[in-house]
């Protein structure tokens, strides 16, 4: 069963009825100004995309590519370099050297008493790395004649009464 109310009751239930509808109409009307809304506009960030700075942002990546693969090539090639010093730098490297220093010397002296010295020869013939190398003698001049491994010839004439240091 229902009971009925009173008139205070109802005047009071209508008090907050109206208080509760004015309450919602300006949260409403609240909400609605700050709600307004802009257009809304989307921008890509990257250049390759939205055309802004595109060239720079290319060139960029095209330089930064650039200096990555110079950056390994160097290493690389300072690696190479690293390697063939220590393989120059070996004792029986030094040991060849020098012993190839001596025997050029050696020859050297050699070609030059035969050459100059007391007991000459007028002719002769050494063999030295696929090269070969005539000499002869007339009393004035000796000519020297170098013959490399393709056939291509110098020819060297040297006085033998004023030849002197």
């Amino acid at each position: 069963m229902k009971k009925k109310k009173s008139k205070d009751e109802r005047q009071h239930d209508n008090i907050v009825l109206v208080c509760l509808i004015l309450f919602f109409v300006t949260l409403i009307i609240a909400f609605s100004l700050k709600a307004q809304a802009d257009q809304m506009t989307h921008k890509f960030k990257s250049p390759s995309f939205s055309g802004n700075n595109t060239s720079s942002h290319y060139f960029t990546a095209e330089n930064q590519e650039f200096n990555r693969k110079k950056a390994i090539k160097d290493e690389i090639k300072a690696y190479q370099e690293e390697l063939t010093r220590e393989a120059d730098n070996t004792t029986l490297a030094r040991f060849i050297r020098n012993l190839e220093s001596r025997i050029y010397a050696q020859l050297s002296r050699q070609l030059v008493e035969n050459l100059f010295g007391e007991t000459t020869s007028t002719e002769g013939t050494i063999e030295l790395e696929g090269n070969i190398i005539t000499y002869e003698s007339d009393g004035e001049y000796i000519t020297l004649v170098i013959t490399d491994a393709d056939g291509n010839t110098t020819e060297i004439t040297l006085p033998i009464g004023s030849f002197t240091f």
